[in-house]
């Protein structure tokens, strides 16, 4: 086993124990006490219940009471699987967040004294640990508040500084939610091109580089690559330069195009996240593949139409999309409130309608209706996908057996041929 490997198989289980650490002594007198079916998973502290009477058939409602239900009763927090909504704070990311939350507290910008030159220097390595990620220059990257405030003033600053001369804007129909709706607001103003990317869900997962790729600028989400929450970053290409104006005023800042103090436990917890995922990006890459694809092989040849959503070849393995034909999608998640997944984007979730980005790739209503997402991690372990795929399996054969349209199917009528009678 190479050295690097070793290193990081370490720190995941560090990861898994700091986990259990934090459980409340209540919660494991409870688990210690659990019925002959919850056993605890190998690394993962946590107990996993392959007890059928343990878990409600019918569901409940809503996804959130259903796991908070599980909780009142003595149950376990939920597996996760959602890791396209967030990533965990890797632990090594906070060991070196700890220091700029207790000790190192001056503010960055301040020149005039060593608490504001102490955070000012972690603030530009973190600058440059972030840059080093994407083979740019410290100078290109702009601290923020996450992916979609750097979305905000690159679709909106950009086209506003150069209104004058270009009023045009493309996009794509599988954008995130706020480059589309900054792109609408964009079409209100009078702009009918203009190219961005919103790399949150790529970066530290596969490699980037900014100058071979001629990208002019890119969002950053901490959260999304095992850092924290409420910071991201925005790359601005220097040479050509590409001129942005300013969307809020204040202090002057991140070279004037981001007013307000930059939070310094949260930059250095974002350069350390992409100097991990740098060093670690290979390995993480063999590890989420390998369980991802255990996840779509065995789910695909155990249960009949499940449709894999993407392009099977140029895709990111920790994403799984899959749609279960004749299974709504809400009552798949219900079913399975032992398992924290997603339908969607968690940044639109509220929304009821089926996901935007399928309807855009081809996949009909239907379909769109019956996905689910699965999201794979750095801390993902082989237990969690087991169990995971065996929950699936189980879930949505009995919710098929409950539904009208799969028998009608399998009496081998076309549902897309049946008119529908409207009250």
């Amino acid at each position: 086993m190479s050295e690097t490997k070793i290193k990081t198989e370490g720190f995941r289980i560090m990861f898994l124990l700091r986990r259990v650490a934090v459980t409340p002594l209540s919660h494991w007198r409870q688990m210690r006490l659990a019925p002959q079916g919850v056993h605890l998973s190998t690394g993962t502290g946590r107990a996993h219940s392959h007890d059928p009477s343990l878990i409600d058939p019918e569901g409940d409602p809503r996804v959130r009471s259903a796991h908070r239900e599980m909780t009142e009763k003595g149950g376990t927090r939920p597996l996760y699987l959602d890791a396209q909504s967030t990533t965990p704070l890797d632990p090594r990311v906070l060991d070196q967040m700890l220091p700029y939350l207790t000790s190192y507290y001056g503010n960055p910008h301040s020149r005039t004294h060593a608490y504001g030159w102490e955070s000012e220097e972690a603030m530009e390595d973190a600058r440059k640990e972030v840059a080093d990620l994407i083979g740019a220059d410290p100078k290109e990257i702009i601290f923020t508040s996450g992916a979609t405030e750097s979305n905000n003033i690159s679709v909106k600053g950009v086209a506003r500084f150069y209104k004058s001369k270009k009023n045009h804007v493309i996009t794509t129909q599988t954008e995130h939610k706020c480059v589309l709706d900054s792109c609408r607001q964009l079409e209100n103003e009078g702009f009918t091109v203009f190219f961005h990317t919103d790399a949150a869900q790529a970066v530290g997962k596969i490699p980037m580089d900014v100058n071979r790729m001629n990208i002019d600028l890119m969002s950053i989400s901490g959260h999304k690559l095992y850092g924290p929450k409420g910071v991201g970053a925005l790359y601005v290409r220097r040479r050509p330069r590409v001129r942005v104006e300013p969307i809020q005023s204040g202090g002057g800042q991140e070279r004037g195009l981001r007013s307000g103090t930059v939070p310094t436990p949260l930059a250095v917890g974002l350069g350390a996240a992409c100097k991990l995922s740098g060093q670690e990006m290979d390995y993480d890459t063999q590890h989420i593949t390998r369980l991802g694809n255990k996840l779509v092989n065995t789910v695909t040849s155990s249960l009949p139409h499940v449709i894999f959503n993407g392009d099977p070849e140029h895709t990111y393995p920790g994403c799984v999309n899959l749609s279960f034909a004749y299974v709504e999608g809400e009552s798949l998640l219900m079913a399975l409130k032992d398992v924290a997944l997603s339908s969607g984007s968690a940044c639109t979730s509220a929304s009821l309608e089926p996901s935007y980005v399928l309807r855009a790739i081809g996949a009909d209503e239907d379909l769109a209706h019956s996905s689910i997402r699965f999201g794979i991690g750095r801390f993902t372990t082989d237990e969690e996908v087991d169990y995971t795929i065996e929950r699936i399996i189980s879930e949505v054969s009995r919710l098929r057996e409950m539904s009208p349209l799969w028998e009608m199917f399998q009496d081998g009528i076309d549902i897309k041929s049946i008119q529908w009678t409207q009250h």
